[in-house]
């Protein structure tokens, strides 16, 4: 790892820290809730960690773009060679509802790639992170994806607005399907080997994504698109409209094969 990546690591973790001191600050204190939009909240924790990470990250890195959800987008950052892509809580309904499965996620992306990646969860202090090419932390310590190799005992992280939605009940009878909130603590979960895969066929935005697909990469996993394409950052429409595989790689091909089977079937 080169020195300037050393730092852009550092300040990152040092920034994620700091916010999940602020999420913590607001965390079983009757929290106000506002709706941006139908089922998707934000409340005052949201908009206060983003702006501090907003001010630490790019006073160290002035020159990059940014992209986060808690900031309104400027069409600047497609012309930027990095860019940093936030969110300062994911997991926002767990964090309302006192479940500690929420994390402040940050990514720096070059060319499209991510490059370093931090997700913290401060109601556990479990910092994740990872650099392309440095493997993947759990704090101190590395971690790697699991070795499960039958899709029939595979231990899969679901949603649980997804799985009250029906959209898990053809997917349970094939594998073993758990509840877990935050999108990017699943990831996190699966690259530190708790758990074997996730997936989604519901669209998510990039900075959801983002820092997970580093951290299950360099952890010896896999991530794609359920068609099995993968991602590229800092586009110009952040949805990804497809949804996610992500896995411990072994099954990859497995979940890829089940989701279109699956898939013909309902059809």
């Amino acid at each position: 790892m080169s020195d300037d990546l050393k730092r852009e690591l550092e300040t990152a973790r040092e920034a994620a820290r700091a916010a999940g001191k602020i999420l913590l600050g607001y965390y079983g204190g009757g929290i106000k809730v506002r709706e941006k939009s139908v089922d998707n909240p934000v409340t005052a924790a949201d908009l206060e960690a983003n702006e501090l990470l907003k001010a630490a990250i790019l006073k160290a890195f002035p020159d990059d773009g940014w992209l986060s959800e808690e900031t309104a987008d400027s069409a600047d950052r497609l012309a930027k060679k990095r860019v940093w892509i936030v969110d300062p809580l994911d997991g926002t309904k767990e964090f309302i509802n006192e479940i500690p499965e929420f994390c402040v996620c940050i990514a720096l992306v070059e060319d499209g790639m991510p490059r370093v990646a931090v997700e913290y969860n401060p109601a556990r202090d479990e910092l994740f992170h990872a650099s392309r090419g440095g493997g993947a932390f759990l704090n101190d310590g590395p971690i790697h994806v699991s070795a499960q190799t039958d899709l029939r005992h595979a231990r899969v992280l679901a949603s649980r607005s997804e799985e009250a939605r029906g959209e898990w009940d053809a997917y349970q009878p094939l594998m073993k399907v758990e509840l877990t909130g935050s999108v990017a603590y699943k990831f996190a979960l699966v690259a530190s080997g708790r758990h074997d895969a996730t997936f989604t066929l519901t669209p998510k935005n990039e900075w959801d994504v983002c820092a997970g697909t580093l951290l299950v990469s360099e952890a010896g996993g896999m991530v794609t698109e359920p068609a099995g394409r993968a991602f590229r950052f800092n586009n110009r429409s952040t949805l990804l409209e497809e949804g996610l595989v992500a896995s411990n790689g072994v099954l990859h091909r497995a979940i890829l094969n089940t989701i279109k089977q699956t898939r013909a079937a309902l059809e």
